[in-house]
């Protein structure tokens, strides 16, 4: 069942995307080469904490860090390192904080300095991905024209779609219903309702789509290694259009 959510829970969701927001708009002035993961990491853990609420990563299902890391093949979860940045670097971070007991999820991909050509397309049509797949939102369609048009554009762009990893719902869980493909047909699956929170987010490669797991058990890579870009907000569907909740509240 995907939970329809009150008013008064889509204020606090919005709180704690507000939160995730807060780290994000830090980071776009913080990375440079020369500079750790792992520093990144705790400057984003100091930020939640210092704004009442909990680095939901952290701990989750045993996860060391407050952010999911992930630097150029790097697709999702990795995890923080003393390792340093270097010019013409991609870093993808993604970041959840849960505030009152509600979820923001929000993860971006920057680059560090000046990047190749080739990464900046990756990174520009990976990002344009995640707003075909917005604009299509609005109660009354179904879920998968969403993923139906994140994929179509992907394919366009001869991007590569990671089809093991997925978006999903959010609430008084990190992860909750619905499964969000980047991908598919359209006119499928569930019908959206006004009320309901989706982190809908991206994730595309430079080469092909496969992907495998390292050895620590959490940090995934591309297999061919090649870069890889992952864009997400947590959205609120509305009657006609959808209203983002990991962004800064300016009113």
């Amino acid at each position: 069942m995907i939970n329809i959510r009150t008013d008064s829970e889509i204020k606090l969701l919005r709180q704690a995307g507000h939160i995730v927001a807060r780290c994000h708009s830090a980071l776009k002035q913080a990375i440079c080469p020369g500079i750790s993961s792992l520093y990144l990491d705790k400057m984003v853990e100091e930020i939640i904490r210092s704004n009442d609420a909990i680095p939901v990563f952290k701990g989750y299902r045993g996860f060391p860090n407050a952010t999911c890391i992930s630097i150029n093949d790097g697709v999702v979860h990795g995890i923080p390192t003393n390792q340093l940045l270097q010019e013409g670097d991609i870093i993808s971070i993604d970041i959840g904080a849960q505030y009152k007991g509600y979820v923001g999820d929000s993860a971006w991909t920057y680059g560090v300095g000046n990047i190749s050509k080739e990464k900046h397309f990756l990174l520009e049509h990976t990002e344009k991905a995640l707003w075909k797949g917005l604009n299509t939102v609005k109660a009354g369609i179904h879920l998968s024209t969403v993923s139906h048009a994140i994929g179509t554009y992907a394919t366009q762009h001869k991007l590569g779609i990671v089809k093991e990893l997925s978006g999903h719902g959010v609430g008084t869980k990190l992860h909750e219903p619905p499964v969000i493909l980047n991908y598919g047909r359209p006119n499928q699956g569930p019908i959206l309702k006004a009320g309901m929170v989706l982190a809908i987010e991206p994730m595309l490669n430079l080469g092909s789509p496969a992907i495998k797991t390292l050895m620590d058990g959490w940090t995934i890579v591309t297999n061919d290694g090649k870069d890889s870009a992952h864009f997400e907000h947590t959205i609120v569907v509305q009657e006609e259009g959808y209203t983002i909740l990991t962004t800064l509240i300016t009113d």
